[in-house]
């Protein structure tokens, strides 16, 4: 997961995922998987992002450059207004290789995810 592609830069009809979320985190989940949070702080920016299309697994796949099998779990949590996915690791933590350990430090490219600013004229997500 370190040859990570680079994210489009948001335009002026956009802001980034890093902007709108309270907390964009990555962590073990096991010793063969990486999960990842981005939570926002209320129900209006998450339904915004949940909607906009931004964060898909498709979005996933392309931006940590894994097949869809790869991607165990892909949840919209709105208890917690939280976008939530895991990854299947290449190897195991602390293996060979291995260059996160704890799985602390893949959440970066999500920070600059573009999501469409939200529509001016009125209309709720």
């Amino acid at each position: 997961m370190s040859d990570q592609k680079e994210t489009p830069v948001p335009d002026q009809q956009t802001t980034t995922l890093g902007e709108l979320a309270k907390t964009v985190r990555s962590k073990n989940a096991g010793t063969d998987r990486i999960t990842f949070d981005i939570i926002f702080a209320d129900r209006a920016t998450y339904d915004h992002v949940r909607t906009s299309g931004a964060l898909t697994r498709r979005t996933v796949r392309e931006l940590f450059d894994v097949t869809d099998e790869r991607i165990t779990d892909f949840v919209e949590f709105d208890p917690a207004f939280a976008i939530k996915f895991t990854l299947q690791r290449t190897s195991p933590s602390g293996g060979p290789g291995e260059r996160d350990v704890f799985g602390c430090q893949q959440y970066p490219p999500l920070l600059s995810v573009p999501v469409p600013l939200p529509s001016t004229t009125g209309a709720t997500h």
